[in-house]
């Protein structure tokens, strides 16, 4: 579900009347300490409710609730577990307050889950009462639209707002046949709605959403709709404000007036924006709506009343989060933004987080020496870089949501620590590096770079069947398959045209039968580390994030590891790595093959950091902010197998196919020891490796 904080459309009494009911509740059942979660169902238009459940614990909406306020219940509710009092408790934001006092709020906050249907054909993308998101992004706003607009900008969906994007051609049917039930993307599909000239009231008896959020949503587009006929040179200073205040991307902005004839770019809005003094400042979080002074540095941006965000002289550097959390960048992406955030504080900087995403440790107060509660969208990062004034950047640490802003940042020139982008871009041109590793006299498979159906025709019978296709800069093997003849072929490639239509994609000779190997490393410019040698069980072409990975090699030869860790340095050092860097092998006839290369985080540094008990992030972290591996105990102590194991959720989603492939399924991990081969965590997976079918 969208959630929004504090309530918008219940009454005082309302309000009193459930908080009277879940106190009432709580003492029914019995005495306990800590933290309680209870949900009620109110009827719209009366004072009718019920109870829906009690929960005495912490829980996901405790997360949630925390992010949004600033108060640490979990924390809190420990204390109170192991026999404090509230009135014994102060309250961390402002420091001089009691935990006694229930947070208040200035803002609002706009909770809106993330989902990965696509990774799952066939499946009911309608929403029950069983869970499907895989993540979820929070927003902090001023208003509701503002608070809207900034979660969709978050979601990374490929959206820059609510819409106003030209993302799609609206279609009065499609629009129609997607408000009839409870679909993930209802809030834009309600926008789309006003769009085509609906009124409130019939889609509120479509949807039954409240009339009070439907008049938000119609007020959003009745100032795309005004801006529509205006050009950046007539558009004035307060409708230019009104956007803003609205939440609107510059984005959003130059879409809508590229309507009215010349085409705008993002840029072009934004110095127009500057050259009229329309900045945002940066308001604190402080569980008190400004009553009392805070002393904790959580903020949001907003274009309403005065900055709070007081600039220190220190040296800065800021961490770009992972974003919500989804198959392919999920929670292990966070274990690294945090690791270098707390890096960064020892190596001397101020260390400043931007993230959005409520279930992370990384958007904790006390976990970097600024939050700032924001998409880790250009237009917003940017305008907290205007504001700070760091160093530089670390990109390396946020997966692809980070990566993705590498080249704007090399155009504004912002430095980026570690690994230049330019190499960090290099990796993901094929033919560049293809030609690297020729140079280095390092085997890969043949393979092939299109951009259209039948430039991928002739590569594949250049190359033989079967064939990996898959997208450039995606995680998680978005859209990648195998195809074993030409019919599968023309369909995927028709598929990932119509989702990565910019982009150029791969094809690569799939390898049968081979052995693939993850290795993580660190390099600083003289020295490697390799932080973990991984053997799959499953084949390759079975997604690494769905195999079973186990560490150390349980098959390889002694040649073939000392020809993996040959070529890990030679590429660390002809790319110039400083950081982080993964590489994925294939062994076949105990020959090595580069399958791809990436200079950066990958979802295997916790396990590895967890079953080396090294720092493997914050070492990462350090080399890239210029010291020495040297400097550091590297010395694994690790004396069993360590088996990294995947989590599926296909039981969420009934009816869909279970095989693996080269598209990542799992939406987690975990970690288990053995001592032998005869551990079933070992047996079993084994037993099954030759049943996947890599296709």
């Amino acid at each position: 579900s969208v959630t929004v904080a504090p309530t918008q459309t219940l009454t005082d009494k309302q309000l009193q009347i459930l908080r009277n009911a879940a106190i009432k509740m709580m003492r029914s059942i019995g005495t306990f300490a800590g933290g309680c979660n209870v949900q009620f169902a109110m009827e719209p238009g009366s004072d009718r409710f019920v109870a829906i459940e009690i929960n005495p614990r912490v829980s996901r909406s405790s997360a949630l609730a925390s992010k949004a306020t600033g108060y640490p219940i979990a924390k809190v509710a420990t204390k109170l577990a192991v026999g404090y009092n509230l009135d014994e408790l102060k309250n961390q934001i402002t420091g001089n307050t009691s935990a006694c006092f229930e947070p208040s709020i200035d803002y609002v906050v706009c909770k809106v889950p993330r989902f990965n249907f696509d990774k799952f054909v066939g499946v009911d993308e309608e929403l029950s009462t069983q869970m499907k998101a895989v993540g979820e992004v929070m927003s902090i706003g001023r208003n509701f639209p503002e608070a809207l607009n900034k979660a969709w900008q978050s979601m990374e969906v490929g959206r820059d707002g609510l819409g106003a994007d030209g993302y799609e051609e609206l279609d009065r049917k499609h629009v129609s046949e997607r408000l009839m039930k409870p679909y993930w993307d209802r809030s834009l599909q309600i926008r789309n709605a006003f769009k085509l000239g609906a009124s409130v009231e019939e889609i509120a008896d479509i949807t039954k959403v409240d009339p009070w959020f439907l008049q938000q949503i119609r007020y959003m587009v009745s100032l795309e709709n005004r801006t529509e006929g205006q050009t950046l040179e007539t558009i004035d200073k307060d409708d230019f404000f009104e956007l803003k205040q609205a939440g609107f991307s510059d984005t959003q902005i130059a879409w809508l007036l590229s309507k009215s004839g010349a085409e705008v770019s993002d840029e072009q809005v934004r110095e127009q924006r500057k050259s009229l003094g329309l900045k945002p400042v940066f308001k604190l979080v402080d569980t008190c709506a400004a009553e009392f002074p805070a002393k904790t540095p959580y903020y949001y941006s907003s274009y309403e009343g005065e900055n709070e965000s007081e600039v220190t002289d220190r040296k800065k550097v800021v961490i770009l989060g992972s974003g919500p959390n989804r198959i392919g960048q999920g929670i292990e992406f966070d274990y690294s933004c945090v690791h270098a955030v707390l890096a960064t504080k020892e190596m001397g900087y101020e260390a400043i987080m931007i993230n959005c995403n409520p279930e992370t440790v990384s958007t904790d107060f006390d976990i970097a020496d600024k939050l700032y509660f924001e998409p880790v969208y250009w237009e917003r990062v940017m305008d907290i870089i205007e504001h700070e004034k760091p160093e530089g950047v670390i990109i390396q640490v946020g997966g692809q949501t980070a990566l993705k802003l590498g080249k704007r940042f090399v155009d504004a020139g912002i430095k980026i620590f570690g690994t230049a982008f330019e190499m960090i871009d290099f990796a993901e041109d094929r033919g560049q590096f293809s030609d690297l590793l020729t140079r280095l006299d390092i085997p890969f498979p043949e393979y092939g770079t299109a951009f259209d159906e039948e430039e991928a025709l002739k590569i594949a019978r250049r190359i033989g069947y079967p064939v990996l296709i898959r997208p450039s800069y995606v995680l998680g093997g978005q859209g990648m398959r195998i195809a074993v003849k030409e019919e599968e072929l023309k369909r995927y490639v028709t598929r990932i045209l119509k989702t990565h239509p910019e982009n150029a994609f791969l094809i690569d000779k799939y390898l049968e039968h081979a052995i693939e190997v993850d290795v993580d490393s660190v390099y600083d410019g003289d020295q490697l580390h390799i932080s973990g040698m991984m053997q799959h069980i499953e084949p390759a072409g079975v997604h690494s994030g769905d195999s079973t990975a186990v560490l150390p090699p349980y098959s390889l030869s002694e040649e073939v590891m000392q020809t993996i860790r040959d070529h890990q340095e030679k590429i660390a050092a002809a790319m110039e790595i400083q950081g982080f860097l993964n590489v994925q092998y294939a062994v076949k006839d105990e020959k090595v093959y580069v399958l791809e290369a990436n200079p950066r985080t990958t979802r295997t540094v916790p396990f590895l950091a967890k079953a080396n008990q090294v720092p493997e992030a914050a070492i990462g972290t350090k080399v890239m902010l210029g010291a020495k591996l040297k400097e550091f105990d590297l010395k694994s102590k690790l004396d069993c197998w360590a088996i990294k194991e995947p989590v599926f959720p296909f039981d969420k989603f009934p009816g869909v196919k279970k095989e693996l492939g080269p598209e990542m399924k799992s939406t987690g991990e975990s970690i288990y020891f053995a001592k032998d081969f005869k551990d079933e965590h070992f047996r079993k997976p084994f037993e099954f490796k030759s049943l996947y079918l890599s296709k």
